[in-house]
């Protein structure tokens, strides 16, 4: 079974690459410019994150969904919507977790590893986040006109 480029598998997969590489390099801004710059924290913070914001909307346009239509502008607006879509879903599952029983609760894992419910709750948070802005990417961010096809 040969799956094309534009397969929901193939892009969820390529989805998870760029979003590996968002998380090292917002990390890294982050280290950057606090540890090595001396900038402040929430700054550092700020300016990775709008790195990685960047790199995610420039790989997903162009390697994982291969839009080319002229609406870059109109497409960053609609990629930053589905951001903050996403990420108050994330935040929405994790506050709703954290305060059910759940929350207070410790698991030990193999090898002694201890993990909190809010450690958990952030766990299921980080997968409710990434499929639903898959999702929001796949179905309107990047969907193709009818024309493109």
């Amino acid at each position: 079974m040969k799956l094309s480029a534009k397969s929901p598998l193939i892009q969820f997969m390529k989805y998870i690459v760029v979003g590996v590489m968002n998380t090292t390099i917002t990390l890294a801004i982050i280290f950057i410019c606090k540890s090595l710059l001396g900038v402040n924290e929430y700054v550092s913070n700020a300016i990775g994150y709008v790195a990685g914001l960047i790199n995610s909307f420039l790989w997903n346009r162009t390697w994982v969904f291969h839009s080319t239509g002229n609406g870059f502008n109109r497409q960053a607006v609609i990629f930053l919507a589905g951001f903050c879509f996403s990420y108050a879903i994330q935040l929405a599952v994790v506050w709703i977790i954290n305060q059910s029983w759940f929350g207070d609760m410790e698991f030990e894992l193999i090898g002694g590893f201890v993990i909190s419910g809010y450690g958990i709750a952030t766990l299921v948070g980080a997968v409710c986040y990434t499929v639903s802005n898959f999702v929001f990417n796949r179905l309107i961010t990047f969907k193709e006109s009818k024309t493109t096809k």
